[in-house]
């Protein structure tokens, strides 16, 4: 029995995404040949195989056609190679920390606090309010799908396939959210019932498609233990639907794109709510219609960006890093968030609101027990909260356990995520807010603890302390 015995060789040309999944196919079409693992931030191809070393001749005849040289390893300078390397990952690290900051600082501007939106708001502003969603928490949530599935999209065309046939599968994802968005819209504008997946499917969907978005992110990274885990469809199945004839190369971005409905943004689910009491299926389809009209063009970059990057050599190796780090961050903020709507610990509870409260009060930590319990009016602990795009304030408060809690909250202008408060622990449902007008929910807490209340998305989160008599 032969053995099993490994080779690198260094390649010229391969300088995409979809390079790795070419070369790895072809070279596996030499019956000696067992394992491929092709490396575009590393020029590189390892090489398990049987039997006689596999020769440059042979190789390079291979893969002639597609305009990649194959040569030996020693070929290069590995000290060269190596400080190559090195300025390159600082460059990706700085350029996604940018890219990052930008993100959080936009959100903190508190941009969608300029379009609110109710049963009242003109048709036309919808469009607005999706536009404001595609650059927020849509962003962070289907944007970072499309910048995964980009390389996935990648692999369906070779090299020699023009720009726009790169392009088919992005247009027809966002097309799928069009029809799709508009269809059940209409649907929700007829039914006028309550969704609930934001309490309860939701949270775990997402997380769901976190973790797959994380192992796609470690991939693309090129770490190899996690090259071994696929979660895309196998190769045969790839070629099938990529092949035009079939039409499957069509439709599975579509489907894809469709099935985004079901995210729960904030945004997302406040239109879909709108949608819901509009009375009619013509409202309600064209209120989603807009909104995901509006969506569309900041989804549209993304993923046109990452299709161009990805075939140009000098970016393509850089943006798959930094498209890896973005997914990631991505990834752990929709996870985070969702643990936050689950009332579950989260990296959140790092800074404690408890300290923030007694900053902003003046008070000393040991007064927290005595002067921040809130004053008893009619026979209720009333607390009182004001809230906004940019958040919860205060974010912290202390009540008396088995006392029942009227909780006032004045809303000065929240978006599509804050303009709800869900609390797992203490009562059931959302508290529903409105720009200018005062919520109240009451509830009696039972038992002694911390919990945590959020907005639908788990993006802005605040805690509940409940204390004994």
């Amino acid at each position: 029995m032969n053995q099993i015995r490994k080779k690198i060789y260094a390649v010229k040309g391969m300088h995409c995404a979809s390079c790795e999944v070419l070369i790895e196919k072809k070279l596996l079409e030499l019956t000696n040949i067992k394992s491929v693992q092709a490396s575009v931030t590393k020029n590189t191809i390892l090489i398990e195989y049987e039997g006689e070393t596999p020769k440059l001749e042979g190789l390079n005849v291979l893969l002639k056609e597609n305009n990649y040289t194959v040569s030996d390893f020693d070929a290069f300078s590995e000290k060269k190679f190596g400080e190559k390397t090195k300025k390159e990952s600082f460059t990706v690290i700085i350029l996604s920390l940018l890219m990052i900051l930008g993100f959080l600082g936009l959100n903190k501007l508190g941009l969608s606090q300029l379009i609110n939106v109710g049963t009242s708001t003109p048709l036309p502003i919808f469009f607005a309010f999706g536009v404001i969603a595609g650059i927020s928490s849509c962003a962070a949530l289907v944007g970072s799908l499309v910048l995964a599935l980009t390389k996935q999209w990648g692999g369906l065309y070779p090299n020699s396939s023009s720009t726009r046939q790169k392009l088919q599968p992005l247009l027809l994802f966002n097309l799928g959210r069009i029809i799709s968005y508009s269809l059940l819209g209409a649907g929700l504008g007829i039914i006028g019932d309550k969704l609930s997946v934001s309490l309860k499917f939701g949270p775990i969907f997402v997380i769901v498609v976190s973790l797959a978005m994380t192992i796609l992110a470690l991939q693309m990274y090129g770490l190899r233990w996690f090259k071994k885990i696929h979660l895309s469809f196998p190769q045969s199945f790839i070629r099938f639907i990529s092949n035009e004839s079939n039409f499957k190369g069509r439709f599975l971005p579509l489907i894809l794109g469709a099935l985004t409905f079901f995210l729960p943004c904030g945004f997302t689910l406040t239109a879909q709510g709108l949608a819901l009491i509009s009375g009619g299926a013509t409202q309600g389809g064209l209120i989603m219609f807009l909104f995901v009209l509006g969506t569309t063009p900041s989804l549209l970059l993304i993923g046109w960006s990452g299709i161009k990057l990805t075939n140009q050599p000098y970016w393509s190796k850089k943006f798959t890093k930094i498209a890896s780090i973005l997914i990631l961050f991505f990834a752990f903020y929709n996870i985070n968030a969702q643990l936050n709507v689950l009332g579950l610990p989260s990296l959140s509870d790092i800074s404690s609101p408890t300290d923030k409260s007694l900053i902003d009060s003046g008070q000393g930590q040991e007064k927290i027990n005595k002067t921040n319990l809130p004053p008893i009016i009619n026979e209720k602990q009333v607390i009182k909260m004001t809230a906004s795009s940019a958040g919860y304030t205060p974010n912290y408060f202390q009540v008396r356990a088995g006392f029942p809690v009227r909780w006032e909250i004045k809303d000065t202008g929240t978006s599509g995520c804050t303009n709800a408060i869900i609390s797992k622990g203490l009562f059931t449902g959302e508290i529903l807010l409105t720009p200018g007008q005062t919520s109240v929910r009451e509830f009696t807490p039972s038992k002694p603890g911390r919990y945590k209340f959020s907005c639908w998305m788990g993006m802005i989160s605040g805690i509940i302390e409940v204390v004994g008599n």
